[in-house]
């Protein structure tokens, strides 16, 4: 076989080895390492093996990853989350389906703290479901709108699949991060929209709330919620000044989360252990991808399959070569989460996007929204799963994913308004740069 045959096979032998559940960092690394070996012999493959981690992990721009998940593990264990379903839900009283417009507001905030999509949907399937049933709500309303809420995340910084991309294809993470926030904004916003449309024009869907509450009342809501949307401004706010840089605000986000629960006498010794080996356990976890992504994107290097891909899509225009990824990334979905998709695909993808001159912050976002429509896709939709496992038997899996269609449909207008305008993505990072 020549280096092409080998690179095609490895990266098919990689999507069995994924679907038959062996780790997916572990999966890349070790076929990379054998198609190196069989590309170029042993002793390549030993060097490969011994440099590519040593580099990648010493790069200083991955002590953002351990930060920004400390930061959000500690918002959450110290309870500076609290409240903010209830906050939502008063503000939001008297918007058609006002309850799902909360679950998505306050969603997009707690997924932008916690940095995990699955997280945010485990913790409001057991808030807002309930509430919205309770209010009489159609449970595929109910169900859907918490799912894909939950990827909201991925986009608002600061994001952990931003930062990865940033790595991975060598882009300012500041840029990604002020990039991402006009397009997740769009995305609540147009998620807003399409539940408020659909609820006037079909009001069985969520009987309108007929509570009122009292100045004194909005009043002690916001004094309880009041640390998230700080902390989270105190991020963004340094990284848009320019006063620090994306990687330095992972720590001084986690200083400001742990100083804002000692505060309000919410950072125990017990929070605080059971912050950091959380932390501890996610930032191996994502290592030891991204390892065997920098591993797996070496051998599709050697292999030449990036040559044989921009030599087949060369000729096309970047309208077309946008839409051929997005329906790659769509199917991907279906059956791969997120991160794994990412770091499967990028290797293959970057010298096409070079020779085409495609804009990568523009094309990270697309990447990422991309994404997180994959979270909600059936077959193997994330979000969907992690929901039913958390309802157990009162909503059915057919149920979630009918309510989810309506998000996704949503989502796909604002992607297709992202790659016709990619202003929406480049105007802030621009502003800034000047």
């Amino acid at each position: 076989m020549d280096r092409l045959d080998i690179g095609f096979v490895g990266i098919v032998l990689t999507l069995i080895l994924i679907g038959v559940r062996v780790p997916i960092g572990v999966a890349m690394g070790g076929v990379a390492i054998a198609g190196i070996y069989v590309m170029l012999g042993i002793m390549p493959a030993i060097g490969i093996a011994k440099a590519v981690p040593y580099e990648l992990v010493g790069d200083w721009n991955l002590s953002a990853v351990p930060m920004f998940l400390l930061m959000g593990y500690v918002a959450s264990g110290a309870g500076l989350t609290t409240g903010l379903y209830a906050a939502a839900r008063v503000f939001l009283n008297r918007v058609p389906g006002g309850l799902a417009s909360a679950t998505v507001a306050s969603s997009a905030l707690f997924a932008s703290a916690s940095g995990s999509s699955v997280a945010t949907a485990a913790a409001f399937s057991r808030i807002a479901i309930p509430e919205m049933l309770k209010a009489g709500y159609a449970p595929s309303l109910a169900a859907g709108s918490v799912a894909a809420a939950g990827t909201l995340g991925s986009l608002i910084p600061p994001s952990v699949l931003l930062i990865v991309f940033g790595l991975m294809m060598d882009v300012s993470i500041s840029a990604l991060f002020i990039a991402g926030l006009i397009p997740g904004l769009l995305s609540g916003g147009m998620f807003i929209a399409m539940i408020t449309v659909r609820t006037l024009f079909n009001p069985k869907l969520a009987p309108r709330l007929t509570e009122t509450y009292s100045q004194r009342e909005k009043l002690a809501l916001l004094r309880e919620v009041w640390p998230l949307p700080v902390l989270i401004a105190g991020v963004l706010g340094g990284i848009f000044s320019g006063i620090f840089t994306a990687t330095e605000a992972g720590a001084i986000g986690a200083f400001l989360a742990c100083l804002i629960a000692a505060a309000r006498r919410k950072l125990t010794p017990g929070v605080m252990r059971r912050a950091l080996v959380d932390t501890a356990l996610g930032t191996a976890a994502i290592f030891i991808i991204v390892v065997g992504a920098a591993l797996f994107a070496r051998f599709i290097a050697l292999s030449t399959v990036p040559v044989w891909v921009t030599g087949q899509l060369e000729g096309y225009s970047t309208i077309w070569v946008i839409l051929l990824i997005g329906a790659l990334y769509l199917v991907l979905g279906c059956f791969l989460e997120s991160i794994s998709i990412m770091l499967l695909t990028l290797p293959v993808l970057a010298p096409l996007l070079g020779v085409l001159g495609i804009d990568l912050i523009w094309f990270g976002i697309l990447t990422v929204k991309l994404l997180e429509i994959g979270l909600v896709t059936p077959p193997v939709g994330m979000n969907v799963y992690v929901i039913r496992s958390s309802l157990g038997s009162t909503i059915s899996l057919g149920t979630i994913f009918a309510g989810v269609s309506w998000f996704i449909l949503a989502d796909l207008i604002t992607l297709a308004l992202l790659i016709a305008f990619p202003a929406i993505s480049l105007w802030l990072p621009a502003l800034m740069a000047n």
